[in-house]
């Protein structure tokens, strides 16, 4: 299971995995909607440990079962940003699971997330992920869909009504914050409640890996990662994974903000930014 914030390097870690043989993923670039049938009208992502029933457990083993048996994949990889807010109830519904652990400075993922809250309609994407909406759950997601939609019509700063991994106080905090902020905010709650969950989890379930480290050094942080969750890979395949992986993202994020906006952004969510050594 790869855990992180949005715009951490999730996807690149994901897809250099699934470049191995008998390592899979799904089709389409997350499947929050999978975790949470069963707990659809939960009013954020910030899903506790006890709503991973039997029956979520034994739904969600069936939806990996599918991605294995598709793929023959030996190893399924999952990468849904939501996950890291909600890590107990991840363990609770595969208990079995292993965790990567990846996270990225805070304002770099800030300058990133807030691209994403403003963008355009991508038919091709959304259909991808549409595929593994239950269709019990559709007609609540068709609803908010369009909600959203039409919320960034008549929006000041031309956003989403919500984008990204759904904080319990999510309303109270679009009404008081700026996007720029907000996007800081729910890095600042996805780094932490990860960290707090790892921090009581065994040790040999979960390994941590810094996005400015991977992207600088792949081959060796893929390595390390390859040995964690026991694959046998040959190093030229290692190196092949890797092969496309650049570090030209680092700052980019925090370059497209202003100088003033970096110093009100790190004041907010600074204690966490220098837990990870991320303040400027």
């Amino acid at each position: 299971m790869v855990i992180g914030a949005p715009r951490s390097g999730t996807n690149i870690l994901r897809d250099v995995l699934c470049k191995f043989d008998g390592v899979a993923t799904w089709p389409c670039d997350e499947v929050n909607y999978l975790w949470r049938h069963g707990n659809v009208r939960y009013p954020s992502d910030e899903i506790p440990a006890e709503c991973a029933t039997s029956a979520v457990q034994a739904y969600m083993q069936k939806q990996f079962d599918w991605v294995a048996k598709r793929y023959q994949a030996h190893t399924v990889v999952e990468k849904t940003c939501a996950n890291s807010l909600r890590v107990p109830f991840v363990d609770g519904a595969v208990p079995e699971a292993k965790y990567v652990y990846i996270h990225r400075d805070g304002i770099d993922t800030t300058g990133s997330a807030k691209l994403r809250w403003q963008a355009k309609l991508d038919i091709p994407y959304l259909l991808e992920k549409v595929r593994f909406v239950p269709l019990t759950d559709l007609p609540y997601y068709g609803t908010r869909y369009l909600w959203s939609r039409a919320y960034r019509l008549f929006s000041r700063e031309k956003r989403l009504a919500f984008w990204g991994p759904a904080l319990d106080d999510m309303p109270e905090l679009l009404e008081r914050y700026s996007l720029n902020e907000v996007c800081a905010l729910q890095w600042q709650r996805c780094v932490e409640n990860a960290e707090r969950a790892f921090a009581e989890m065994p040790q040999d379930k979960v390994i941590r890996v810094r996005y400015e480290d991977f992207v600088r050094d792949p081959r060796e942080e893929l390595s390390r990662i390859v040995d964690f969750l026991g694959l046998e890979v040959p190093a030229d395949a290692i190196r092949e994974a890797v092969s496309s992986v650049s570090s030209k993202s680092i700052g980019k994020g925090r370059a497209s903000l202003e100088e003033a906006e970096v110093t009100r952004l790190e004041s907010l969510v600074g204690e966490t930014l220098d837990r990870y050594g991320y303040r400027a």
